[in-house]
């Protein structure tokens, strides 16, 4: 895949970027480099080689799923108005 200088215009129009003439010839060329890098990547054998989420063996740390009420419903309707059994109450707003 190569970039020419309508895509680099299109790309820099749709991403609201001001780019004048010169910078958008640079650009497809710095474009098309990175381009042939990632070309390159795809080209490399990777079978067998489990995929990674970190350069670094890492466990996550994981905690029992438990439902509760969270024991802090006084708590939360505390600073509220209008209160009835820790439920808020608001003004009715549909009639």
């Amino acid at each position: 895949m190569s970039v020419d200088l309508a895509t680099v215009k299109r790309v820099a129009h749709l991403a609201r970027i001001a780019v004048n003439e010169d910078e958008a010839q640079r650009m497809v060329g710095e474009l098309n480099g990175m381009l042939g890098f990632v070309e390159q990547l795809s080209e490399v054998n990777v079978d067998g080689v489990e995929a990674m989420t970190s350069v670094t063996p890492m466990a996550m740390k994981k905690r029992t799923d438990e439902v509760t009420d969270g024991s802090k419903a006084a708590d939360i309707v505390a600073n509220a108005p209008n209160t009835d059994q820790n439920f808020f109450l608001v003004p009715k707003v549909v009639e």
